[in-house]
C-alpha cells in the first residue's frame, strides 16, 4: 500500500510519556483537520490550567491519577477514565494525587453556529 493511500496510523503511545521537571509536557501524536490527539504529561503539582476552546474533547486518563475540571465539575481520574466535554466548556486537569498524570487529549472540530452560547 503506498503512503498516499494509508488508511490507518499506529502510535506508540507509552513511547511518546515525557515528562518536563519545569511544567507540563505536551506532544503531539496526530494532527489532521479532522481530528487531533495530543499527549499531555504532568509531574505531581503540574497542571493545564483551565481554558475553552470551540473543539469537541476527549481527555482520557492514560497512566497515574489526577483531578480532571470541567466547568465547575472536579472528577477525579485514574487510568482509563475518560471525560467527554463540548465545545467552550471550561476544561483542564491537574496532577494533584502525588502520581504523575498523563491525559490523552482528542480534540474534533464542530459548526460554531450549533453553540449559540458559545459567545
Amino acid at each position: 500500500m503506498t503512503e498516499d493511500k494509508k488508511k490507518f496510523e499506529v502510535i506508540d503511545i507509552k513511547a511518546q510519556i515525557k515528562f518536563n521537571p519545569m511544567g507540563l509536557s505536551r506532544e503531539k501524536l496526530h494532527d489532521a483537520p479532522e481530528m487531533r490527539v495530543a499527549l499531555m504529561c504532568m509531574k505531581p503539582g503540574q497542571e493545564h490550567k483551565v481554558h475553552t476552546a470551540p473543539m469537541r474533547l476527549m481527555m482520557y486518563c492514560v497512566q497515574g491519577k489526577g483531578t480532571v475540571i470541567v466547568g465547575d465539575e472536579k472528577i477525579e481520574a485514574q487510568a482509563m477514565t475518560a471525560v467527554l466535554c463540548d465545545p467552550m466548556v471550561p476544561h483542564g486537569f491537574v496532577a494533584d494525587k502525588g502520581e504523575e498524570f498523563v491525559i490523552m487529549a482528542v480534540v474534533t472540530p464542530v459548526d460554531m453556529d450549533d453553540y449559540s452560547d458559545a459567545s
